[in-house]
């Protein structure tokens, strides 16, 4: 049982972002599954589990907001093929390469990942571990 229900991530401009991760998301397999006023949740068989939005939420005061701090969000592959799409989707998508796709045997023998920079600077990855 994975021990993450969804997450949400703070972005400067919603509908940026928005482009951005429909077009890198879409060789995963992940696709934008629902909208709430200036956030939109992204995920798998109808799931949102990665969401982002501008603006405070309910648990945000808007002095914590001011700065993006960028953050690391790693998803799923079902093979290296996917790996590597994704890393082309989002760099074709603006993305900025920070990691190309291949083996991260630091990790262990099989990691294979891809790192991307979203448009606010946060370290998209996609990983396979096969």
């Amino acid at each position: 049982m994975p021990i993450l229900d969804h997450i949400g991530i703070n972005v400067t401009d919603s509908a940026r972002s928005k482009a951005f991760y429909a077009k890198a998301l879409e060789p995963l397999g992940i696709s934008l599954v629902m909208e709430f006023g200036p956030s939109c949740g992204f995920g798998r068989d109808g799931k949102p589990e990665l969401w982002i939005t501008s603006g405070t939420t309910s648990y945000q005061r808007p002095e914590q907001i001011r700065t993006i701090t960028p953050v690391h969000v790693c998803l799923v592959a079902k093979d290296r093929a996917e790996v590597d799409a994704f890393h082309a989707a989002a760099l074709a998508a603006g993305g900025r390469d920070n990691g190309a796709p291949g083996l991260r045997a630091e990790y262990h023998p099989n990691y294979y990942g891809a790192f991307v920079l979203d448009p606010d600077g946060h370290n998209l990855e996609a990983v396979v571990h096969a």
